[in-house]
């Protein structure tokens, strides 16, 4: 079975982003994947994680992780096959707190598939647009189809007060939007199944990227 975390990227009091996570968590359940056992959704909001900002004194890159939430964190994501990160877009890019959790960890995000869906004045897309590259250099597999959602008409701000820049609004995405994030998730479904056997398990559970090569066997030597 494929795991799929739904990866919530904001932690500010008062974010859409939960709202969006649901949301995924909600189309995801009914998609044909999950009901016919192939596949299972779960959402992970970093608000209830407890990083703090980056403290490993090794680069990622090695697996060498010394503390203990940093441990944590990588069986929360070592546990699942793909994800779909909800990003909102905080000055032209993603939230610190999305960053953050991914320069925590490397083998981890590997070879596995990943959907972008975005949020924001301009739908997010300028914050997808980074996350794409930071995605990359993890080697994460992100797939082509990604939903970007605009404050001013996936969102209901019926009863709100206007120029409250806190009113949260209530998510009321068209059906276009769940169209595109099916078919997203198909696509994450499918290449998913096509990246799990570049996936060697390591001993821990994570890809052993550094094993380092094969021995050599000696020359000239007689047995």
């Amino acid at each position: 079975m494929t795991r799929i975390g739904v990866i919530v990227g904001s932690t500010r009091p008062g974010r859409r982003g939960a709202a969006v996570g649901r949301w995924v968590e909600d189309l995801a359940s009914r998609h044909a994947a999950v009901t016919a056992g192939q596949a299972s959704v779960e959402v992970i909001d970093l608000a209830e994680q407890g990083l703090p900002l980056l403290d490993e004194p090794v680069p990622a890159m090695f697996g060498d992780y010394r503390n203990p939430h940093t441990h944590r964190w990588a069986a929360v994501i070592s546990s699942f096959d793909a994800f779909v990160f909800v990003t909102p877009e905080y000055n032209h890019s993603v939230a610190a707190a999305l960053k953050n959790a991914i320069d925590f960890l490397y083998a981890e995000w590997g070879d596995k598939a990943a959907g972008l869906v975005s949020y924001g004045v301009h739908g997010g897309t300028r914050a997808v647009d980074h996350l794409r590259l930071i995605l990359a250099e993890v080697r994460a597999v992100v797939v082509p189809t990604q939903v970007a959602l605009s404050v001013f008409t996936e969102f209901d701000f019926t009863g709100f007060d206007p120029t409250d820049p806190t009113a949260a609004g209530v998510l009321s995405p068209s059906e276009d939007q769940e169209h595109t994030l099916s078919t997203m998730l198909t696509e994450i479904a499918a290449w998913s199944r096509a990246l799990r056997s570049m996936r060697p398990a390591a001993p821990h559970g994570r890809p052993d990227v550094f094993a380092g090569p094969e021995p050599v066997p000696a020359t000239g030597s007689t047995s």
